[in-house]
Order: structure tokens, then sequence, then C-alpha cells
């Protein structure tokens, strides 16, 4: 376990905020972001401030290595607006 904590703690985080609107079929289209944040802090704003104007605003992390472009599977740690059902 302790290996699990030390390698959490070496890669690094990519983390995003992006905001979507329905368009005139009310499919979801990205209308900002995915913006990259510097901190889970920053990001929390960041998200915050537009998801009473967009349907959908989320913020995502996921771990990985950014040098190679290889990056685990995101966590979605914050939704707002007219979430839609996720696979």
């Amino acid at each position: 376990m302790a290996e699990s904590i030390l390698l959490q703690r070496q890669t690094p985080k990519l983390i995003v905020v992006t905001a979507f609107d329905r368009d005139r079929e009310g499919s979801l289209q990205p209308v900002y972001g995915p913006a990259e944040q510097q901190s889970e802090h920053r990001a929390i704003r960041a998200a915050r401030a537009p998801a009473g104007k967009h349907a959908w605003v989320n913020r995502m992390v996921a771990r990985g290595r950014p040098s190679i472009g290889e990056y685990g599977e995101p966590t979605t740690l914050f939704l707002g607006g007219d979430v839609p059902d996720m696979e």
C-alpha cells in the first residue's frame, strides 16, 4: 500500500475544466475547455463560476505520464448543471 501512495505522489495530475451547452438538437457541445488547471482548488473555482450559465460543467483529474501523453482513467470530481447519464 505504501508503494501505491508513493506512486500517486510522484505521478503528475492532469486537471481540466470543461463546460457544455446543448445545441438545437439537444446534444451537448463544448463551449469552454478543456482548460488545464494548476491545482484542484483552482479547478473547483473555475468550474463553479460557469456552472449556472451552461448546461453541464465538469472537472476531471487523471494521473499519468505527460511526457509521453499517457494518462489513466479520469476521475470526475465536480459536476454542475444538467448532468447527463454517463457510461
